[in-house]
């Protein structure tokens, strides 16, 4: 569609998805004032609402495969960079610590200078850096570069849930996010697809004295496409409206308005010419007059972006989002010890069972410093079982996404996440007690389908408890905080696995369950208005 529309940047002219120019202050007022809420809700939903999802979800699929890529090829490339057991830790856990700054950082600029250009920066960092880690030599350097693939990581995954959250009529937001958030099984299902494909065939590698290019490293460099993609694609798209709209830029944000209505093609018409945040905020948010400076060329200043940043994450701790805030930040963190502290050695329980046969926490002792191997002539020999697993694993989420979705509504977040979190430490209680191969992968299918049902419903209420102006931080904050907690999961697994693996796992079913109890005092957010 060769036509102009605002985007990312309001001083520039971009080619837009949408169609229309805005051609400057429209501020004429309507026989009536409309909330952002009926605004949306007059947009209808169609082409355009279709076209988001879907780039959105391919986004968040693509943080997914760049997370998990890396519990794929350690069976293969643990031989080729000589990892001990500390270094696999090491290499669960640094996508998690690009995640913790990266979060933080990019969140708060989407406060600022808005969500598509943080989306374009983040995706592209994730891509790139994921491309570049793919021909690292050796270790040391390999890890540096998973740790900036996981700085645009963390960036984009509370980025992508804000913008997408923004273009949502409450009467439909907690499924749609939903939906969104099934991307992430998505994700997971491409990557054990392409490690399954592409991994145990060597005829791909390439070998040189000074290099090597072997197929995980192919599967790494393929892992990449979809982030580079979607950064491609979010060139295209405008910036979220109800931004605008907080950054005082109203007629900006009616004119995409306009023009998605006209992209989906809505059977009412759109003659809405006056736009407020809420029928309490007025024209303009709580936070327009601190922000609006930042978004006109002063953003580059980094000192007042620091400021500003500080200023946004001591308004999540103080009255009235300070309870909402650390109630939420425990769930999340519990959550994220226990299953990344989990899902990042599912392979390695796989191939103890793979190997010894009975439960993946007996005869530990024997396992070679290459714990993935599974042929005694070969030590770097990984058997097709153990993709298989990975990819069951990942396909298990379907079940409990759909459930997500149907019942998200009905039920509510709030017990969706409570329940989830307690019946997924009674799963993982149990693994000690597995006995053959197909007990270990029943189990692992469950907690994935269970704790897919917990991760949903926290996309969903992070999205909808904080305000416009302090959304994006607010999720960037806790996403990056609950990376450390997935980086002591996965360190807590690194340190205790090998000396009995029903340790850490007790540890993760009782962090689970307090999780899940206290998340009851979160708040109702079913069907209500965003502010």
């Amino acid at each position: 569609m060769p036509s102009r529309c605002l985007g990312g940047n309001p001083e520039e002219e971009q080619e837009s998805l949408l169609g229309e120019q805005y051609d400057g202050p429209e501020r004429e007022q309507s026989a009536s004032t409309y909330t952002y809420e009926d605004a949306i809700k007059a947009t209808g939903f169609g082409k355009f609402s279709l076209y988001l999802l879907f780039l959105c979800g391919w986004a968040v699929s693509s943080d997914a495969i760049e997370v998990l890529s890396v519990t794929f090829m350690l069976p293969s490339g643990s031989c080729d960079l000589h990892l001990t057991s500390a270094d696999k830790g090491w290499l669960n856990s640094v996508i998690f610590l690009g995640m913790m700054v990266g979060g933080y950082v990019w969140g708060s600029m989407a406060d600022r200078v808005g969500r598509r250009s943080v989306l374009l920066g983040s995706l592209t960092v994730n891509g790139l850096f994921g491309l570049a880690s793919s021909t690292a030599q050796v270790f040391w350097l390999f890890l540096l570069l998973r740790f900036f693939s996981g700085v645009g990581v963390g960036g984009s995954i509370p980025v992508i849930f804000s913008y997408f959250t923004e273009f949502q009529h409450k009467s439909k937001r907690g499924m749609m996010i939903s939906v969104l958030a099934t991307f992430w099984m998505f994700g997971n299902i491409v990557a054990a697809g392409l490690a399954w494909i592409v991994i145990p065939y060597q005829d791909l590698d390439y070998r040189s004295p000074n290099f090597v290019y072997n197929s995980w490293r192919i599967f790494l460099a393929l892992c990449t496409i979809p982030s580079l993609t979607s950064a491609a694609i979010f060139v295209l798209m405008p910036e979220s409206p109800k931004f605008l709209l907080h950054m005082g830029k109203e007629g900006e944000a009616v004119q995409i308005l306009k023009n998605v209505h006209k992209m989906n093609k809505s059977k009412t018409s759109f003659q809405i010419k006056s736009v407020i945040l809420d029928s309490e905020a007025g024209d303009t948010g709580p936070f327009e007059a601190s922000t609006r400076n930042y978004s006109t060329g002063r953003c580059h200043n980094f000192v007042l972006g620091l400021k500003h940043m500080w200023s946004q994450s001591v308004e999540l701790f103080q009255k009235p989002l300070r309870r909402t805030t650390i109630v939420i930040l425990i769930a999340h963190v519990t959550l994220s010890f226990g299953y990344f502290g989990l899902w990042m050695w599912f392979p390695e329980l796989f191939s103890r069972v793979e190997k010894f046969g009975g439960s993946p926490c007996e005869r530990v002792t024997l396992l070679p410093n290459v714990s993935m191997a599974t042929n005694a002539t070969d030590p770097c020999h990984v058997d097709n079982w153990v993709y298989f697993e990975g990819f069951m694993t990942a396909l298990s989420n379907l079940p409990g996404n759909l459930l997500t979705i149907f019942l998200m509504d009905r039920l509510g977040r709030r017990l969706l996440l409570s329940s989830s979190m307690v019946a997924s430490g009674v799963c993982v209680f149990f693994i000690p007690f597995i006995k053959s191969k197909v007990e270990n992968l029943i189990i692992s299918c469950l907690f994935g389908a269970i704790s897919t049902i917990g991760w949903n419903s926290l996309d969903v209420l992070e999205a909808e408890l904080f305000p416009t102006g302090v959304r994006s931080t607010a999720m960037g904050l806790l996403t990056g905080l609950s990376r450390v907690s997935a980086i002591l999961g996965n360190q807590a697994f690194g340190q205790l696995v090998d000396v009995h693996c029903a340790v850490p796992l007790i540890l993760v079913a009782s962090l689970l369950a307090f999780g899940g109890l206290i998340s009851i005092k979160l708040p109702n957010t079913t069907r209500k208005d965003i502010h």
